[in-house]
């Protein structure tokens, strides 16, 4: 397995074409994989093995960060050129950091603690009277998207780390050591295969980020999130967990 960075130059007008598409950007970053085939994002595919999760982080206009985790090592060539820093890139750097995350993996312990960082797509299924099929619908308040995270950390491998007494509020939620953030609202269009032709239909998506701090309770279960995803939008930059040192 192996975790990729790289930085997009956000005064080129290709890479602002790249972060407002997130059809773009997962076409981009599936072509770093010369084996792979072209296909149309989804989120089919090997749902048993590891797969290819990336992740955008605006940590501000001039700073937005592309994470990938593969498993296989990437070739981000036509992303310097397209969106990166070609001549930086010329004179001997790669433009991109890729590092060796099975290693890292291994070393996952019961009970330790890290830093974790998550962009989601945290959904539920509601249904508006009772002969109607369920229907998938984002939640839309920050309450609503942590209680989502709760319900699946034990499944997950984690659980969320609480805050001690003196550093909670009132609010229900605050006890946990974890921030929900940087809501986006997703709203594009999608072409499909239809036999011989084709047909547009209309994605939605809300992708939220939780930045927090997290305790291993099963280490594979972890694992498993760490390389599938967690949640659903894989194909559109959600589901890929990152963990740091917790200071």
């Amino acid at each position: 397995m192996f975790l990729t960075r790289f930085r997009v130059n956000t005064a080129r007008p290709d890479g602002r074409r790249l972060l407002a598409s997130p059809q773009r950007m997962h076409a981009a970053v599936m072509s770093s994989f010369p084996e792979l085939l072209p296909s149309s994002p989804s989120d089919r595919g090997n749902q048993d093995g590891p797969r290819v999760l990336w992740r955008l982080d605006r940590n501000s206009p001039a700073e937005v960060l592309l994470y990938v985790v593969s498993p296989d090592r990437p070739d981000l060539t036509h992303l310097v050129e397209q969106a990166g820093w070609p001549a930086a890139a010329a004179s001997g750097s790669l433009g991109w950091k890729t590092y060796d995350y099975g290693s890292f993996l291994g070393h996952l312990d019961k009970g330790g603690i890290w830093n974790f960082r998550l962009t989601a797509n945290p959904v539920h299924s509601v249904r508006n009277r009772d002969d109607a099929p369920t229907k998938l619908t984002a939640h839309l308040n920050a309450r609503h998207q942590l209680g989502w995270l709760l319900q699946r950390q034990e499944a997950a491998g984690f659980r969320l780390v609480q805050k001690s007494e003196e550093r909670r509020h009132t609010e229900r939620g605050d006890e946990y050591q974890v921030v929900v953030r940087d809501q986006r609202d997703l709203n594009f269009s999608k072409r499909e295969a239809s036999g011989g032709g084709g047909r547009t239909g209309r994605v939605t998506l809300k992708l939220v980020t939780y930045d927090g701090r997290l305790e291993v309770t099963d280490p594979e279960a972890l694992r498993r999130v760490l390389t599938q995803g967690l949640g659903r939008a894989k194909a559109y930059g959600g589901g890929l967990m990152t963990l740091a040192p917790a200071g």
